[in-house]
């Protein structure tokens, strides 16, 4: 408007200060203050520092935190939460309930009708009536109930000792908190973390907790999501009334009753407004609990989004029915262990080492790699069936099942009781120890070694582990794909590292 000049005073990487100008927009990325005198040369985060500390140094400020904090509306208009215990009245205003008075209690009373939208308390002839603790005047109780997430923001503590006479036993407390992990939507990782954290430390304000910080872990999952249909007249269909087929590359939908032609929209969030919801109790009665269960945990990494497919839950049953085969096929009775016969300790092998890579994924909360692992140890029972098996092979299947159940149990708890309860197992599998690798038998017998040729990556050898350095050299420069790389140099060195790579340095 004025025509002012714009002087820039960041300047982004690789930009020269003598012809670098702004546009119509203003730069906001990094880079270096320059054109600033003696901030000239410093990244905008240290030259803020220090143009606070100049001016804290000439006494003319200070620097300060501002939080960027909103007012949190506790109060919701419906029947369902906790009371919030202050009475109205119009001469005193707004009065807490004494304390003698408390708990504020719901009534049982209310009545919820279609066509009288709101809250029921506020329609109660008689429970919102009373009087003023003040002046004893005519006065109305707060019908607003207070936000759930109010009363989930110091549960927590609550639950150290719920028997205690005191909203919070502090010595119980002070034993159990925090909470070593907090799992949670993505939508709460903001909101009611925020407002747990506040609650707990206005309870270590009040001497009621010790603690500060009310979780010690965060975990956020994904949503699970769904396609989302509508009908010509765009109004949203349920996924149980809609027939999708597909040929080739492109899928139509029609409405399983009408035959009307149905849009396939995005795949978004379940949500009742979109229709797009599949009711569990129709996946439990169709496919059973432990197969919807190992879908939603098998599909992706538990913080991504699951996208609920019928051909996905399927495949996990279909899972389900290979695994309790396994389990049936084996017959009763003790085996012995054969050192001699090379399939009984291959298996013996993939079922100590899955015990490993299972528990690592449980607690790195990679519950998908863990069921890729049993899906591949699966086929390894299979390639060792029961039927004309040596008692080798049958001792170890009974021991890799033994294993087995206990491992798929988190994943398929009702399957691997039936398991456990087959095998002849003690008690019921959720109270069995975990099962522990045998070091010796988790080893690997073989490492890959990748090879590089000055510097270059030309090749890989599989060798025993532990083999000398002199053995693998050889191994290395006879393998063919190096030999290629080789023709018409010299070779001058070979360095092996053990059990990690070779290099060969040659010209």
């Amino acid at each position: 408007k004025y025509d002012l000049p714009v002087l820039p005073v960041v300047l982004p990487p690789g930009e020269d200060p003598a012809t670098f100008a702004v546009g119509k927009e203003a730069y906001v990325g990094p880079g270096s203050i320059f054109k600033s005198q003696f901030l000239d040369g410093m990244d905008i985060e240290s030259a803020k520092s220090e143009v606070v500390a100049r001016i804290e140094a000439l006494d003319q400020g200070q620097g300060a935190t501002v939080y960027r904090l909103r007012d949190w509306g506790v109060s919701r208009q419906r029947y369902w939460g906790c009371p919030i215990p202050i009475i109205h009245c119009e001469a005193c205003g707004p009065v807490p309930v004494p304390e003698d008075q408390l708990p504020v209690v719901l009534p049982d009373d209310v009545t919820f009708e279609a066509d009288k939208p709101g809250n029921p308390l506020v329609r109660h002839p008689t429970w919102k009536h009373t009087t003023c603790p003040s002046c004893g005047a005519p006065a109305q109780r707060e019908t607003d109930t207070l936000d759930t997430f109010m009363d989930s923001s110091w549960y927590f503590a609550r639950f150290a000792n719920p028997d205690a006479a005191e909203c919070i036993d502090k010595a119980s407390a002070d034993h159990w908190m925090p909470v070593d992990q907090y799992i949670g939507g993505v939508e709460h990782a903001i909101l009611h973390l925020l407002y747990a954290r506040f609650i707990t430390r206005a309870l270590k304000d009040e001497g009621l907790l010790s603690v500060e910080e009310p979780f010690a872990g965060l975990f956020t999952q994904g949503m699970v999501t769904h396609e989302a249909y509508k009908n010509a007249a765009g109004e949203w269909v349920e996924p149980s009334d809609v027939v999708v087929t597909a040929e080739g590359n492109s899928r139509t939908a029609k409405h399983a009753t009408t035959g009307e032609l149905i849009t396939i929209g995005d795949i978004e969030k379940m949500s009742k407004s979109k229709k797009n919801v599949v009711a569990p109790e129709d996946i439990f009665e169709a496919y059973g609990v432990d197969a919807a269960r190992l879908f939603v945990m098998s599909d992706s990494p538990p913080e991504r989004d699951v996208q609920w497919t019928n051909s996905g839950v399927e495949g996990s049953w279909r899972f389900t029915h290979r695994l309790w085969n396994e389990f049936d096929s084996q017959p009763a009775g003790d085996f012995a262990h054969d050192a001699a016969d090379e399939a009984a300790v291959a298996l013996r092998k993939s079922a100590h080492k899955l015990i490993g890579f299972v528990t690592d994924s449980i607690e790195g909360f990679r519950f998908n790699s863990g069921v890729a692992r049993l899906y591949e140890f699966l086929n390894a029972l299979k390639a060792a069936p029961a039927e004309g098996a040596s008692q080798g092979v049958l001792a170890a299947r009974k021991e890799a099942l033994h294993i087995l159940a206990r491992l798929v149990a988190p994943f398929t708890p009702h399957l691997a009781e039936e398991a456990w309860a087959s095998l002849g197992g003690e008690g019921l599998v959720v109270d069995a120890p975990w099962p522990k690798a045998d070091p010796a038998l988790a080893a690997d017998d073989e490492r890959v070694l990748p090879i590089q040729i000055n510097g270059k990556r030309r090749g890989e050898i599989k060798v025993k582990a532990g083999l000398s350095e002199g053995e693998v050299e050889k191994i290395a420069l006879a393998d063919p794909a190096v030999l290629a790389h080789l023709e018409g140099v010299t070779v001058r060195k070979v360095i092996v590292v053990k059990d990690r790579i070779v290099n060969i340095v040659a010209n």
